[in-house]
């Protein structure tokens, strides 16, 4: 091959790495290319896509107009990419499409945000379906039996094993033993990051275990990319990704800093009913996020990064704060309806 050859080669390799990687394009009519996950939100009256008041078995975590919540104005935002349009959530052309299949949430309790958010979705378009529920630690599943298409969550703080020992609790991460379960879906969609940085009571285990090496703790960062490694080392030996689509969700951002959207004296989400203005955020992506991606380049298998964290920054208004089940201040998960039905937008587009 010429080098003029081997350049040409080059570019497009390149063009297509860049298009692979965590973002996802879409062909605009110019036969230009758009990223989904750049742009802003826009207020929509035809929003939101479903009344939460309808949707059976929401947890108390995300329900905040049953728990309280007056002003709707969070409900009415639609995420709009920068050049191009996400396509609106269709719930019956979803459920069509992937008859016979097998979606799995994998994650903390984010993942089970965006789980409920799904069904949600996808009732509100199929209100009279027949649907079988089976719940239990860790799997929920959610089956619309006319369809054949079952909607899963298995819950896992850390992907990675924690397993008791005569010493304690210990994070093994250098082991993913569930990934049996995992690997026979259709779909998975993974996230971790909430409880890498927990310390103290609410702190699941004792010890950290790294090879053959085992501590009391060590740099928290340091170890989410050691239990990344292990996933990604997961992925690219035990997944058939020609059988199986594999996403990992973007760090979910907090909002209980106001300094973070220039407001210093807040203390947290709770009055907050409007968005970030602008289409970027001035603090930054978290630390994780950056973890997240340098790891991500390690799967040699095709994955996509829902790349959520950025546009979610900018929604300081749609966390429950007070409004739910327990009156606690959250401003880590998200009200549903709200956010998380983006995120399953941007999860339509690309399955």
């Amino acid at each position: 091959m010429g080098f003029e050859m081997r350049v040409y080669a080059w570019i497009a390799m390149t063009i297509l790495v860049i298009c692979l990687s965590p973002c996802l394009s879409l062909e605009e009519t110019n036969g230009g290319f758009c990223n989904l996950y750049e742009g802003s939100w826009v207020y929509d009256k035809t929003y939101p896509l479903y009344d939460s008041s309808t949707c059976p078995h929401i947890r108390g975590e995300y329900d905040c107009l049953k728990y309280g919540r007056v002003d709707k104005e969070y409900l009415k935002y639609r995420w709009q990419p920068s050049n191009c349009n996400l396509p609106r959530f269709d719930g019956k052309s979803f459920l069509t499409k992937f008859k016979g299949k097998q979606i799995m949430f994998i994650g903390d309790s984010v993942s089970l945000n965006q789980w409920q958010s799904l069904i949600c979705l996808l009732h509100s378009a199929v209100p009279q379906a027949r649907v079988i529920q089976q719940g239990g630690e860790p799997i929920s599943n959610y089956t619309f039996q006319d369809y054949g298409v079952s909607i899963v969550v298995f819950h896992t703080t850390y992907l990675v094993d924690i397993e008791v020992e005569k010493i304690g609790r210990v994070l093994k991460l250098n082991s993913i033993k569930n990934g049996n379960i995992w690997k026979n879906m259709d779909v998975l969609v993974f996230n971790t990051w909430l409880w890498w940085y927990r310390r103290g009571p609410k702190q699941p285990w004792d010890y950290i275990q790294l090879g053959d090496k085992i501590v009391k703790d060590m740099d928290r960062m340091q170890a989410f990319r050691y239990g990344l490694t292990t996933w990604a080392n997961w992925v690219n030996t035990q997944v058939d990704t020609s059988k199986t689509k594999v996403l990992f969700q973007g760090i979910s951002p907090m909002h209980y800093n106001g300094a973070q959207w220039h407001e210093p004296g807040v203390t947290n989400c709770a009055r907050e009913t409007t968005p970030i203005n602008g289409p970027s955020y001035s603090q930054g992506l978290p630390p994780a996020s950056y973890v997240l991606q340098s790891m991500l380049q390690k799967v040699t298998k095709p994955i996509h990064l829902l790349n959520i964290t950025a546009l979610s920054e900018l929604r300081k208004d749609a966390h429950p704060s007070s409004h739910n089940v327990f009156h606690g201040m959250d401003c880590t998960h998200w009200c549903v309806a709200g956010v998380p039905d983006t995120w399953n937008e941007l999860l339509y587009a690309s399955i």
